[in-house]
């Protein structure tokens, strides 16, 4: 079976009000992006677009170009990450509001519940935990704010471009251990009175985690975040003993680099992934460093042709599942290096191997 490729799509390239209060008028992680530099040798920095530039998401000419690229390489549709703290509170919600009115691009979509709260890192020291500033705390406040939450999302999920599988609107939870059961509940209730089988619910969750106690509370399908443990917990003794195996080399290294090459085989797992109830990723690069600096998590020499091999470890494991899903992360995720729209370097490099893989 073909594969339906999602791509996470970040909605933060505009300016708006509470960026402008925690970094600055004007904000956006463009800022981050150009003035990021090598910190070793042979090191890609800075990143910079090639094809739409420095863009601006509230332009809608470049959400049409972005749709076409993504239309071109064979991505069935973008997944918005969607922000809901509690009690109303959204933030980034412009850029999907006008998709979701304007009816453009024309182009399939879901969305993913980016549950978590908002921390400015004191990248200053190797252990940050206890000296993160809070900026915004994601809360859970109960049954209504579960409803009203649905309400909010009830619109997208009735437009005729919403990804689905069968007659279930396609959602995804980042943060599934923390996200209150009683919401997938609720929220097929309510989504049946709409006309639908229930919500499919596609739960986030780190590298190690038991996925069937998940499935059992309702979940219908698991992606596990094989980034997780190198973006949040870099001393993780995991990744000690996977580097460990790789190459001693990796135990001391004055950043956290890995070669691409090398970490390959840490990012496809074949009896995992090959499960209906499990979503594989496609992870084309990685580099945290425009964020955090030395600190950051860089996968090092990672080349369009290298991910070629990732996908087609990953396409030929959904080939034969009834759920074909793979999450592409990600679509523009520039201040993580984690991207694959046209940078100066690697053309349409990335977008070209995706292409030629899925139609292989």
């Amino acid at each position: 079976m073909k594969p339906r490729v999602l791509a996470l799509y970040l909605p933060q390239f505009h300016p708006f009000p509470e960026n402008d209060e925690w970094w600055g008028t004007g904000f956006t992680e463009w800022r981050s992006v150009a003035r990021a530099t090598p910190l070793f040798e042979g090191h890609y920095q800075p990143h910079i677009p090639a094809d739409l530039g420095f863009y601006d998401l509230r332009v809608p000419e470049v959400r049409e170009q972005q749709a076409q690229m993504a239309r071109e390489a064979g991505i069935e549709g973008f997944c918005y990450w969607h922000y809901w703290f509690g009690n109303g509170k959204r933030l980034m919600e412009r850029i999907f509001d006008e998709v979701l009115e304007s009816g453009k691009p024309d182009f399939p979509f879901c969305l993913g519940w980016a549950n978590h709260s908002w921390y400015a890192k004191n990248w200053n020291s190797a252990d940050t935990k206890g000296k993160d500033r809070l900026l915004i705390e994601q809360t859970y406040p109960g049954r209504e704010d579960i409803i009203a939450h649905y309400q909010l999302v009830r619109k997208a999920f009735l437009d005729h471009r919403y990804v689905k599988y069968g007659n279930k609107p396609f959602f995804m939870i980042y943060d599934a251990k923390n996200a209150p059961v009683e919401m997938l509940e609720i929220w097929n209730e309510l989504a049946h009175k709409d006309g639908f089988d229930g919500v499919y619910f596609v739960g986030n969750v780190s590298y190690d985690t038991d996925i069937n106690p998940f499935i059992q509370s309702g979940y219908c399908a698991m992606i596990k975040n094989r980034l997780l443990e190198l973006s949040s917990e870099r001393n993780s003794h995991f990744w000690k003993r996977q580097m460990f195996k790789l190459n001693k080399k990796y135990l001391n290294r004055p950043c956290e680099k890995f070669e691409y090459e090398e970490i390959l085989p840490l990012l496809f797992n074949a009896q995992e992934d090959s499960q209906e109830t499990m979503i594989p990723s496609l992870i084309p690069n990685y580099d945290h460093s425009p964020r955090s600096g030395r600190f950051g998590p860089i996968f090092h020499n990672s080349t369009p042709e290298l991910f070629g091999i990732l996908c087609k470890q990953v396409f030929e494991a959904v080939s034969r599942k009834e759920n074909p899903f793979v999450m592409l992360r990600s679509w523009n995720e520039w201040g993580e290096g984690n991207y694959v729209e046209p940078d100066m370097k690697y053309g349409s490099g990335f977008l070209l191997t995706l292409k030629e893989t899925i139609n292989n």
